[in-house]
This record gives C-alpha cells, structure tokens and sequence, in this order.
C-alpha cells in the first residue's frame, strides 16, 4: 500500500525558482561573454548545467515522492529513485516533534520539500525523503541508516509499527538538552539579519542593472557580476549553515564576505554605468 507525503507547494516552488535561477544563470552567460570567451563561458556552463541535472533529479523526487509498505521492506519512492528499508532491518520508530537543527551534509532544501543527508542535532545523520518537517517527522531508525520521512496522516507509522513489531515513540526536541540539539541558526536574530542583508543587496543590484543598464552603454560583462553574486550567495548559505554549528562567528563571516563581494560588484557596475 502507498501512502503520500504532507502536502505542500514545494514541487511547484522549486519548478519557479528553477526556471527564474537556471534560467538567469544561462540566459547571463551567454549574454555576457563573447567570441574570444569560450574557454571562460566554458568552465561556468560545466557546473550550471551539472547543477541543473541534479536539481531536475529532485524536482521530480518532489513531483513524485511517496511510501509504499510491500511484503518485506518498505519502499520510499523519490522520483526516479528508490530507497528500500528491509522490516527486519529496522529498529526504532519514533515521532519527532517540535523543530528539528539540523544542516545539510549531502542533501538540498526548500519550503516544503527536503531531501539528502543532514545532521540532525540530537538525532543523528538522517537521509532525509521529506515535504513539511517543520512541526517534526517521522524518524526510522535501522542497520542501514537512519530515515526522515513526513507521511500525511499516523497511518504509515502504524503500519511499519505493526509490520516491525515495534511501538512508536515520541521524541521532543524541546525536552532535548541544548547541548544536545545545538544551536538554531533560524532563532539567531544577528544571523537572519546577515541573510536578509545578503537577499536585499542582491535584490538592490538586481534592480539596479535593470533599471539603468539597458542603453547605458555598459560592458556586458556586468551582467556576469550579478551571476557571480548570485552563485556565491547559494554557496554561502549552504556552508555557513554548516560552519555554525562549530562556529557561530564563522557562520557570520561567511555570510558578511558574501554582502561585502556583492557591495564591491555594485560599485565596480556604477563605475561602468553612465547615466
């Protein structure tokens, strides 16, 4: 029997965002960089274009997620992918409430979908195959690994509880020591300022190209500064999630460096803009 994830936006979130970052990404490339560029053009459309594969891979794991109880395993259905958790394999099944800390290790997010390999602060590494863990999620602990998953209803935990003889626990996160779950970067109002910061900078500069830019005379290459912030702004917030966790000030500087670089590009573009 299947049983479906919480419901959420997230697919069609990702398929927006998708198109308007992707489609940036290559639209700018081309645009900025002519005859005489192509090793360049080369070395940015590599890495665009392998993102893209890997994001299409979890957009359609997030078109297509589900959980199926078969004979003798449980399957999670993540588009084209499978992950199967053999009944005898697992060990513990508990309810997870509350807000889980967790950071990505090998794994990607967005409101309403998450999947991948995370650090869930308390809990462990968890492959997480999830829609809306924001209230919690249902976690499967086995030989083989730990599992995050977010069925729709308490229908599927009853039905792995019976097939694995095993009762559901809850687990609280807000009984959890803090020692224990680490700090929330998403309760740190400094660090939610940084990044805040870092949307409105880029927004600014955005807006900016698009206001004076057309019929400026500006080189095209300005366009590639605006890609350049944008890209490094993804990687930051990747890794400073991860650096806060052992550093909270690490976490800061990594989110300040991407402020100041597009600050920088801001002022390199006004130079080359002529009102």
């Amino acid at each position: 029997m299947k049983y479906k994830p919480i419901k959420t936006k997230g697919a069609l979130f990702g398929l927006f965002m998708g198109l308007l970052i992707f489609g940036f990404f290559i639209w700018g490339i081309g645009y900025s960089l002519g005859p005489g560029d192509e090793i360049l053009a080369l070395m940015l459309y590599i890495p665009v274009y392998l993102f893209l594969g890997v994001f299409i891979i979890l957009l359609i794991g997030a078109l297509k997620l589900n959980y199926e109880c078969e004979e003798g395993q449980l399957v999670i259905h993540f588009g084209l992918l499978k992950a199967k958790i053999p009944w005898d394999q697992i060990t513990a099944v508990e309810k997870v409430q509350g807000r889980v800390n967790y950071y990505s290790i090998l794994g990607i997010s967005w409101p309403g979908f998450i999947a991948g390999l995370y650090s869930a602060k308390g809990l462990g590494y968890v492959k997480m195959y999830a829609s809306d863990t924001s209230e919690g999620f249902l976690l499967l602990k086995s030989n083989v690994g730990l599992y995050g998953i977010s069925p729709e209803n308490k229908e599927l935990a009853e039905a792995i509880a019976s097939k694995t003889n095993l009762a559901v626990e809850t687990i609280n996160m807000d009984e959890i020591p803090e020692e224990k779950k680490g700090i929330d970067m998403q309760a740190d109002g400094f660090y939610k300022l940084l990044l805040i910061l870092n949307v409105v900078f880029i927004a600014i500069f955005a807006l900016y190209l698009l206001i004076f830019y057309p019929g400026s005379g500006a080189p095209t290459f300005i366009i590639l500064l605006l890609i350049l912030a944008v890209a490094l702004f993804f990687f930051n917030l990747g890794n400073a999630a991860r650096l806060y966790q052992f550093s909270t000030t690490g976490g800061y500087i990594l989110m300040v460096v991407g402020i100041a670089v597009t600050g920088i590009f801001m002022i390199l573009s006004l130079s080359e803009i002529h009102l």
